[in-house]
This record gives C-alpha cells, sequence and structure tokens, in this order.
C-alpha cells in the first residue's frame, strides 16, 4: 500500500514550530513510520535541500493534494517514530513559486492557494482549501536572496536579489491605459459635480436655476465684471491740428492758442495768478531738466568738481519769465547758470520780479552773447520765443543768441515755444507745452506736457472736457498719435 503514494502531491503540517511542507512523496517506510518528500516546500518556500523526511511524530495533519497512482485516501495520519534527522530552515527563493499573499487567493484559513513547482507543467498545480491558521509559525522565514543562477531565469533571479521579493508574473504584460480610462465616465462625474453645486446653491438662494449664478466659469469666460478703459478722457470744442498720446495710451487733443490763452484767463479770474503759474513752470520745468542733466546719478554732493552748466536764453515777456523761473530753481540745487537777456528800457513787472530772485542765487546773468562760454555747456534752455510779438525775431540779439545756440552742441530744451507756422530759429530737442499741448512744428523736438494746476471746472467752463491725464507725475511725455 505504500507504494501507491509514491509521486503522489502532499501537504503536511508539522504544528506551529515546524510550518507546513508541501512536496512529491518519494518514500514511505512503514517499519520506521518516516514520509519523505521530493523538491520540498516550506511554507510556501522551496526548500535548499532536495529531499526532507518527516517522523509520525512531527506530522500533525496530512493532505493530499494531487495522487499520481490514481488511489489512495483522502489524508491519513499514523504515528510514526521521529527521524533523528533534523529539518533545516530553507533559503528562500522569492521567484521559484506562485505568490500565495494574494487578496485573490485568501480565504478564512490563508483561502485558496496555489503550488506552482519548477520544472513541472502547469497542469501539476491544485488547489486546496484546508489549511488552518497555525499553519504560519513563528519560525517563517523572512525571503533573502538567492545565489543560485538558473540558466534562462538568471535575469529574474537579478531581479529577486535587487528588490527582494517574488515579481508576479502579470507584470509581465502591458498596462492598458486606453481601456483602464474608458471605464471612467467623466461626463457622469462631472454632471453629479453639478447637481451637487446646484443643489447647494438652492438651498442658499432658493431660486430658480435660471436665476442663480453660476459658481463654475469656463476658460473663456470673464469672472469680473469691469468697466472698459476709456483712453480719450480729454474733449476740446476745437481740437487742434495734431493729437498725442500718453505712455499709458491716453489721448490727449492740441488745442488752439486763443482757446489756451482763454483758459488761462479763466484759471487766473479764479485766483491762479501769473505768479502762481510761473512758480509752477519753474518748479516742472527745472524738474525736467535736472533729470536730462543726469539726475541723481551726477547731482550728487560728492560730486562738487563736475556740477553742470545750463546756459538760459531769455526774453522780455512771459516765455522769459517762466525761463527765469527754472533758472532760480536750477542754481538753488547746485546747478552752474548763465542768465542771457539782454537790455531793456523797459520789462515786464513780472520779469523784474523774476530776476530780483535770480540774483539772490548767486547765478550769473549776461546781457551780450560775447559773454556766454565758448565751449559747449550741457544743456541750453531756450525761452526766445513769444506767442504774440514775433518782431522780436527780427532784432539782432535775438538772432545772435539763436546762431549761438544752433553752434554749441549743447542739447536744447524749449519751454512754452509758439505753434507751428510762427517760426523757431532754435532747433530743439525737447519741448515742454503747458496745461495742454498747442500744435507745435516738427523742429520742436520730443514734446513734453507738464501740469500747471489748473482746476477741473475751470476746464469746464471754457468747454473742455478734461481728466488729468499725469496720474503720479507732474512731468510726461507725449506722443504723436
Amino acid at each position: 500500500m505504500a507504494a501507491d503514494w509514491l509521486g503522489s502531491l502532499v501537504s503536511i503540517n508539522c504544528g506551529a514550530t515546524l510550518g507546513v511542507y508541501q512536496g512529491e512523496v518519494s518514500s514511505v517506510d512503514q517499519s520506521s513510520q518516516t514520509i519523505s518528500l521530493r523538491q520540498p516546500f516550506h511554507n510556501g518556500v522551496k526548500c535548499p535541500v532536495p529531499e526532507v523526511t518527516f517522523s509520525a511524530m512531527d506530522i500533525k495533519e496530512l493532505k493530499i493534494l494531487d495522487i499520481r497512482n490514481g488511489s489512495g485516501g483522502n489524508s491519513s495520519s499514523a504515528p510514526t517514530k521521529v527521524s533523528s534527522a533534523p529539518v533545516a530552515v530553507p533559503r528562500v527563493d522569492p521567484r521559484s513559486q506562485e505568490k500565495l499573499n494574494s487578496p485573490q487567493h485568501c480565504s478564512k484559513s490563508y483561502g485558496e492557494r496555489h503550488l506552482d513547482i519548477p520544472g513541472q507543467p502547469k497542469g501539476f498545480r491544485r488547489r486546496h482549501n484546508s489549511w488552518s491558521s497555525s499553519s504560519r509559525g513563528a519560525n517563517q522565514v523572512t525571503p533573502k536572496k538567492n545565489g543560485v543562477k538558473n540558466g534562462g531565469n538568471q535575469m529574474k533571479h537579478r531581479d529577486d536579489e535587487c528588490f527582494g521579493d517574488g515579481v508576479d508574473d502579470e507584470l509581465d504584460t502591458d498596462f492598458d491605459f486606453e481601456g483602464n480610462l474608458a471605464l471612467f465616465d467623466k461626463a457622469a462625474v462631472f454632471s453629479e459635480i453639478d447637481t451637487s453645486e446646484r443643489r447647494g446653491n438652492g438651498a442658499r438662494s432658493r431660486g430658480t436655476p435660471q436665476e442663480q449664478t453660476p459658481s463654475r466659469y469656463r476658460h473663456d469666460e470673464n469672472i469680473l465684471e469691469a468697466k472698459p478703459i476709456v483712453y480719450r478722457q480729454i474733449t476740446v470744442p476745437q481740437p487742434g491740428a495734431k493729437e498725442y498720446c500718453t505712455d499709458s495710451g491716453l489721448f490727449v487733443p492740441s488745442i488752439s492758442y486763443e482757446l489756451h490763452k482763454r483758459l488761462l484767463s479763466v484759471a487766473e479770474r479764479h485766483g491762479l495768478s501769473l505768479e502762481r503759474r510761473l512758480e509752477m513752470t519753474g518748479v516742472c520745468a527745472s524738474q525736467m531738466a535736472l533729470m536730462l542733466l543726469g539726475g541723481p546719478n551726477r547731482l550728487t554732493p560728492k560730486n562738487v568738481h563736475q556740477r553742470p552748466t545750463v546756459a538760459l536764453l531769455c526774453g522780455p515777456h512771459v516765455q522769459g519769465a517762466q525761463g527765469i523761473s527754472c533758472g532760480r530753481h536750477l542754481a538753488n540745487h547746485e546747478v552752474e547758470v548763465i542768465l542771457f537777456l539782454p537790455n531793456f528800457v523797459k520789462m515786464l513787472d513780472s520779469v523784474t520780479s523774476e530776476l530780483a530772485l535770480f540774483s539772490k542765487t548767486g547765478g550769473k546773468q549776461v546781457s551780450s552773447i560775447k559773454d556766454l562760454p565758448d565751449t559747449p555747456v550741457d544743456l541750453i534752455i531756450n525761452c526766445l520765443d513769444c506767442h504774440e510779438n514775433t518782431f522780436l525775431m527780427d532784432q539782432p540779439w535775438y538772432r545772435a543768441a539763436a546762431d549761438w545756440a544752433n553752434q554749441n552742441r549743447a542739447p536744447v530744451l524749449s519751454i512754452d515755444p509758439p505753434v507751428s507756422g510762427q517760426g523757431q530759429a532754435v532747433e530743439a530737442k525737447w519741448s515742454l507745452s503747458l496745461c495742454l499741448p498747442l500744435p507745435l512744428a516738427e523742429g520742436a523736438g520730443r514734446v513734453y506736457l507738464c501740469d500747471i494746476g489748473v482746476p477741473r471746472q475751470v476746464f469746464q467752463e471754457v468747454g473742455i472736457k478734461y481728466h488729468s491725464p499725469f496720474g503720479c507725475k507732474f512731468v510726461i511725455p507725449l506722443h504723436s498719435a
């Protein structure tokens, strides 16, 4: 009868201490009550020894997993004499058996497991459900690397040595990204989210879905409602011949000299006197000149040996008084100012008062072109021209001063130049207009605009719709629109 069990596949439970062994029956000795297993597995891990012998005293339970000869019982246990040979705890090969701890194969007592012996056909696997929880003993070993190399499995063994655990055969197949992505129903999920948000909005607002404000917006929808930017904030009743725009894109129209004169007259009637306008013009023009001279890079207390020199050319009119006011502020900022003003028998009161203040600054005043420096200066400020008295252009002192400015290689800044068509003898690089620009000629250079403090209601009184284009500055550049 013992020969009938040879070649059968059995599972031997040796208790919590020794664990569970599986393998093929190689011999059964009834006299010594021992049984030997070929290619044994200990707790699901292949043993390093080719054969293990068990005594009947060590066997707690014996299960027959596969009967090779077609006979034999389901299970049996017979007390036999314990073999004197110790059962060695094997060093494991993590890839030598099929993974047993997967959730699909677990049940009440380890669930359904598979036994996969290398070298045997796939039909050799059988399932069994009768393992008890005591089969995992305290001596269950942790898989370690196996130094044995087996031909074609050499790369797998290298993986085992690296990762130290068995790799499932299912990893050999590529992951189906497209198929798994198709399992995700995006439309249903987003519909559920919208439904939950709509319920929340309805609980708070108690309104119809059409009346509720949507809480989600598409990427092409505006969330914040803002008024469109109006780039034309200044409108005049009679636009001039030119139109300018600021760096921020605001349009600034030019006005005629008649409208400009009427605007200043209304401002003076409301309290913006000529003295206030002269002071504001002098401050703004001096600030622009200081920046043209180098600003903080040149005008420092340590740079006393290279103070900039400015030649100021003025006539006996309001524009000349504006230039003298600018020269006074420049002299107060440690700039060498040379003021040219011809001798006249009678001058305007504004020119006389500005000259009295300028004389207290230590600046130099000359009345002849011969007294101007022969070497180039740092900046020339031109205030020779006048809006009304064009006959001054025929005066010898005017032509001499214009010729000196054109021959000197210093850049020219014109303050409040006249409109185009009246002629300018001095070609400027920059021009500074007051309040609103006049239609200047091409020889005026780059146009700047300064704020002299005219209130908004004064603009409205002369028919100008005005919103300040200056922002945080008092002098802004203008560009031809």
